[in-house]
C-alpha cells in the first residue's frame, strides 16, 4: 500500500503568510502540519510516499528531503497548476501502479493518526473509504448523503442546499478501481477534476464505498483560527521538559517545553506552551496555547493563544492573543504623541487595533 500527500495548494485563505511559505510548512507546536501528515503516514506502517507538489516544490522538498527521517521513501510529483484532487490521482498514476493507496490532504490534521482506518480499509478491502465528520457549515464542504443502513447514497462538493452536515474530510483510501473513475469525469464548475465526483461514480457503479464516521478532533488548517485550534489541541498533549535555561525569577506552570537553548528570564509561562529553541524571553508574560518559534525574541510582552513564527520579536507590547505572527517580524508600540499606529502590511492581511 502506499500514500498520496497533496501537498501542491498556494494556501490562499492563510496569506500574507503563504507569500513566503506553503501552508504545509507551517507549524503547529513547532512542527510543520505537514510533518504531522507524514509521521500518521508512518505510522499505519506505510513507507512508500508520493507528494504532490506545486509552486512551493523546492520549499517541500527541502522540509521533507528523500523522507527517511521520517522512516519513509518519498518521491515527488510535480503538478503544474491546482486542478482538484481527482487531478492529483490523475498525475500519479504511473506512480501509484497497481497498489491501494491512502490520500491524505497534507494540510489537514487528524488528532489520533490514521492507523486505525488503514488497518480496517486493508482487512476488508473496499473499493472506497471515505472519512465523515459533522460539520456547522456544509457549504463550505464535499458533503455525504447517507442512507438508511449507513451506506454513502450521494457527494456533492460545496453544496448551496445540503442535504446532509457530514463533510468528506481530507483522508481517503482507494483500491486500483478508482484510476478508471477517475479518468471518465469531467471538471466541475470550478474547472477542478472533483475527488467526490469520482467516488459518486463508484457509488452508481455499485461498487463497495463505505465510510468511516470520526468524533474526534480534525482540522482543515487552511485560515488562521483553525491553525490556532490545532496548536492548542496539540499543546494540550505536550510532554513538559526544560532543556533550555530558566532564571529564579522566573515562574513556569503547567506543560511547558522549553527547547534547547532558549532563555526565560524574570518572566511568566503558563501552559500548555511551547519556546523554541534559541529563543529569549525577557520581563514578559506568554499564555496557554502559545507557540513560540525558534530564535525569537519576547521582551516586555504579554502573549497567548498565539503562534509566533521563527525570528520574530515583540518588544513592549501588550496584549497579543488570536494571532499568527510570521516569520522575521517585528511587533512594537506606536509612539504615544501624538496617538499614532504605524502599519507596514503585505497583502491579504487582516489587523484589529484596539481604539
Amino acid at each position: 500500500m502506499k500514500a498520496l500527500v497533496l501537498s501542491g495548494g498556494s494556501g490562499t485563505r492563510l496569506r500574507p503568510i503563504t507569500h513566503t511559505s506553503p501552508k504545509q510548512l507551517v507549524p503547529v507546536a513547532n512542527k510543520p502540519v505537514l510533518f504531522y501528515v507524514l509521521e500518521d503516514i508512518a505510522q499505519a506502517g506505510i513507507t512508500d510516499v508520493g507528494i504532490i507538489v506545486g509552486e512551493t516544490a523546492c520549499e517541500i522538498q527541502e522540509a521533507v528531503g528523500d523522507g527517511s527521517k521520517f522512516g519513509l521513501q518519498v518521491t515527488y510529483l510535480p503538478q503544474e497548476k491546482p486542478l482538484g484532487l481527482a487531478h492529483a490521482v490523475l498525475i500519479a498514476r504511473d506512480y501509484l501502479g497497481d497498489d491501494d493507496f491512502v490520500m491524505y490532504l497534507g494540510d489537514n490534521f487528524v488528532l489520533g493518526g490514521i492507523a486505525g482506518l488503514v488497518d480496517e480499509f486493508r482487512a476488508d478491502r473496499p473499493d472506497a473509504q471515505i472519512l465523515l465528520t459533522r460539520v456547522p457549515d456544509p457549504t463550505a464542504f464535499g458533503i455525504a448523503e447517507l442512507g438508511e443502513d449507513g451506506r454513502v447514497v450521494r457527494l456533492e462538493e460545496k453544496p448551496a442546499l445540503p442535504k446532509s452536515d457530514m463533510a468528506v474530510i481530507g483522508v481517503y483510501l482507494f483500491t486500483p478501481v478508482v484510476h478508471e473513475t477517475v479518468r471518465a469525469i469531467k471538471p466541475s464548475w470550478r474547472g477542478e477534476l472533483e475527488i467526490t465526483h469520482a467516488i459518486q461514480r463508484l457509488i452508481d457503479s455499485q461498487c463497495d464505498v463505505r465510510s468511516t464516521v470520526i468524533h474526534g478532533y480534525w482540522k482543515d488548517t487552511g485560515n488562521v483560527m483553525d491553525m490556532l485550534e490545532v496548536n492548542r489541541s496539540v499543546l494540550e498533549d505536550i510532554e513538559p521538559c526544560t532543556d533550555g535555561r530558566i532564571d529564579a525569577e522566573s515562574e513556569v506552570i503547567g506543560r511547558v517545553r522549553i527547547e534547547a537553548g532558549a532563555r526565560v528570564s524574570n518572566s511568566r509561562i503558563v501552559g500548555p506552551a511551547v519556546i523554541g529553541a534559541d529563543t529569549v524571553i525577557s520581563g514578559s508574560y506568554i499564555g496557554p496555547y502559545t507557540s513560540i518559534s525558534e530564535s525569537c525574541h519576547i521582551d516586555d510582552s504579554e502573549i497567548e493563544f498565539s503562534i509566533v513564527l521563527r525570528d520574530s520579536c515583540l518588544e513592549g507590547v501588550r496584549r497579543v492573543r488570536g494571532s499568527l505572527i510570521g516569520r522575521n517580524v517585528t511587533v512594537s508600540p506606536a509612539t504615544r504623541k501624538p496617538s499614532s499606529n504605524r502599519l507596514v502590511l503585505g497583502d491579504h492581511s487582516e489587523v484589529q487595533i484596539s481604539s
